[in-house]
């Protein structure tokens, strides 16, 4: 599923679309490389960039108000509590805006969209569920390893950064709700294009991650959907009962965005978004 078409520019393990005009390789390399950054890590702030990308403050402005003019990264201002704000202006925050994130959408997207839909029409919409299972499984088998060997405590960390060696930008926090748990956010999603018809990708996926971490989790936001990340709650082991652990996926699986308890989810996720764009978060 996750194919890249021609003229698409390597930036730290995923591909991306160039910029810009097609002259000016370098040039449009240090740009698509700005904009992955803005996307892993934004909201973020000009200095920042610069200092990841060894970039004066005057190179670092020219990318940014190019990206800006194409539509592909939007200014948010940080809130500041009033005893903390000095007296020179707030920094600007820097984050990626849908234009900017379809920009890393890989190719074949309406190759796949359009075999989907007549896997659907002829054998029905268990087997697209069954294929997007397929899909996942090479992916939970390569990652299950990895993941069963770090202490229960740095499960979600260790997930999300195999899942960012994959090109899904992924970062783990705590959940900011009452009641424990972790949240696995990941800035970036290789179909979500697709999934967007299809989200029984999205419910493989979600039934993968609890394998995985062998507790019950809950998709809360999805990029398909139309949020800003995919957002997934992770359920303190702690909390489950004997016979929770490492079967929770079917019951996360099928609490599609948009239900009752997704709307109280996405409630959650946009306090997330909230935090990092006053800082407040590692993500």
């Amino acid at each position: 599923m996750k194919n890249v078409g021609e003229d698409q520019t390597s930036t730290g393990g995923a591909a991306t679309r160039s910029f810009g005009a097609p002259s000016g390789r370098t040039e449009r390399d240090t740009r698509a490389r700005v904009a992955r950054l803005i996307l892993e890590h934004g909201p973020v702030t000009a200095s920042t960039l610069g200092e990841r990308v060894g970039l004066t403050p005057a190179a670092v402005r020219r990318h940014l108000d190019a990206l800006l003019a194409e539509g592909m990264i939007e200014v948010r201002k940080a809130r500041v509590p009033q005893s903390r704000r000095g007296r020179g202006r707030p920094a600007k925050w820097f984050a990626i805006t849908d234009a900017g994130r379809s920009a890393f959408v890989h190719a074949y997207d309406d190759l796949a969209t359009s075999a989907l839909r007549f896997l659907a029409e002829t054998a029905g919409d268990r087997a697209v569920a069954e294929f997007a299972r397929r899909q996942i499984a090479d992916l939970e088998r390569r990652y299950r390893p990895v993941v069963q060997d770090a202490p229960p405590h740095q499960r979600v960390r260790t997930l999300a950064e195999a899942l960012s060696g994959d090109g899904y930008a992924a970062a783990a926090a705590k959940a900011p709700q009452p009641g424990g748990g972790e949240q696995l956010c990941q800035h970036h999603c290789p179909v979500a294009h697709v999934a967007a018809e299809f989200p029984q990708l999205c419910e493989a996926e979600t039934e993968a991650f609890s394998r995985l971490l062998g507790t019950p989790v809950q998709r809360l936001a999805t990029i398909a959907h139309g949020d800003g990340i995919c957002t997934t709650h992770v359920s303190s082991r702690s909390l489950c009962g004997p016979g929770e652990t490492g079967d929770g996926g079917a019951r996360a699986a099928h609490a599609a965005p948009g239900g009752g308890e997704a709307d109280a989810g996405a409630s959650a996720a946009k306090h997330l978004t909230s935090d990092e764009e006053s800082g407040g978060t590692s993500l």
